[in-house]
This record gives structure tokens, sequence and C-alpha cells, in this order.
């Protein structure tokens, strides 16, 4: 076949088996902490024009001296704790663990921080960047229901152990028979220097350091990574 815009011949028996169809490429991954790195910029450029619809013309001034809102710099705060726990993460992309990272969650304007599959089940993952020292404050038990509250620092965090719950609950769905484990990752706490991990209604309060040895664990199942990241990428778009 001769193309005149080209002035090339082409065998058409060797352009029907290069032709031959191909395995789709793997789902791509995400970027850790994108969209909480969005809102902070969004939030941060309205900010500043406030102060500049305020102050005329000494508006630019004004943001300069100004600090930021702490619901503001919290967004930032939290992209970077994602983004240094994303990293981690990938670092173990050679031991047969594949990471989605910022998964919006279908019909709903939350995500999911990090999904980790390994052979052996699927772990969701929450990532916070908080300061203080994670602990489970346990009351009743014998005469009084039993109660279990997270704290880090001063900070009452047991809502966060439920937005895990959730999300488990929002994933399991789409992969009815495999295990799904979810963890509360708090990125620069103050952990003592042995032990201090817990879990709480099956949610694992882990440092990076401790999550990473928990996933590396789990290299002895049959699951087929590469099928079910494909499945939950389809599902859990990035957000």
């Amino acid at each position: 076949m001769y193309e005149s815009e080209t002035k090339t011949v082409r065998c058409l028996e060797c352009l029907a088996h290069a032709e031959k169809p191909t395995r789709p490429p793997p789902a791509q991954s995400g970027v850790a902490g994108a969209s909480a790195r969005r809102e902070y910029e969004r939030r941060k450029a309205k900010d500043e024009q406030r102060l500049r619809e305020k102050w005329g013309r000494l508006g630019g001034l004004a943001v300069a001296l100004s600090d930021e809102r702490q619901s503001t710099k919290a967004w930032e705060t939290g992209a970077v704790g994602e983004q240094r726990l994303g990293a981690r993460l990938d670092s173990f992309a050679g031991q047969g663990i594949v990471v989605l990272h910022d998964r919006r969650i279908p019909g709903s304007k939350a995500n999911i921080d990090h999904i980790a599959i390994t052979p052996s089940g699927i772990w969701v993952i929450d990532a916070k960047r908080y300061k203080g020292r994670p602990e489970l404050k346990v009351e009743g038990g014998f005469l009084r229901p039993r109660t279990e509250t997270l704290v880090v620092g001063r900070r009452h965090c047991t809502k966060l152990v439920d937005g895990v719950l959730n999300q488990i609950d929002v994933l399991r769905p789409h992969l009815p028979d495999v295990a799904v484990t979810g963890a509360l990752c708090f990125v620069e706490a103050d952990w003592p220097l042995i032990g201090g991990f817990f879990a709480t209604r099956g949610v694992h309060v882990v440092s990076p350091r401790r999550l990473g040895k928990l996933l590396t664990r789990e290299t002895d199942g049959a699951i087929d990574v590469a099928n079910v990241r494909d499945v939950l990428a389809a599902v859990f778009r990035p957000a």
C-alpha cells in the first residue's frame, strides 16, 4: 500500500501482524495529596483576594504581612502528610505491593488517601499529620459498656476511626471475596521509641514505619494484585 502523504510503501501482511491488540497499560496510581493541595491553593487564593479587596492599594502589603488562616493551613499540612506517606508506600512496589493514591469516593466529595493492594488483601489507609502522641483511652468493660476513644495529644480523634470504617464499607462490595483492612497512619506524631501502636474496632493506628512492616508481611497470598488494582482504579477515580 502506497501512502502519498508520507511517500512510503507499507506491506499489508506485515501491518496485520504488527497491529495485533495489546494489553492495555496499567491503571495510573494517582498523585498522593493532590486534592488536598488543590483545596489549599483554592483557599489561599480566596483569603488573599479577600485581603486585597479589604485593603485596596495596600492589599499586597496586607497579604505579605498576614499569617495564613489555620483552616487554610490545615489543608497544606494534610497534603504534605499524604505526600510523604505516599512516597513511602510507593517504595514497596518491588515487593508485590501496588498503591492507589487520592481516590474519589463515587457520588461524594470525600476521598480515600491511599489504597494498598497486597497478595493477601486490601488496605484502606488514612494519612494524618498531627502533633502529639496517639493513645487509646478505654472506659467501662465490666459493669458498663466498653468504650474506646482515640486521642492524639489533647485532640479527640475517634471520628477518624469512623471515617476509615466508612471507607471500608464503601470499598468492600466491589471485591467482596478480598479481605479489607483499615489503618490510620499518623505522620510525624510523637510515637514512643518502642511500641505504642494499637488497633481500635479493627482499625490499625500506626506510624509510617510500622505500616510498612505490616504491609510487607502480606506477601504469601494468592490475590491477583494487578487485577484488583484495575478493578478499584475503575471505580475509585483520581480525586
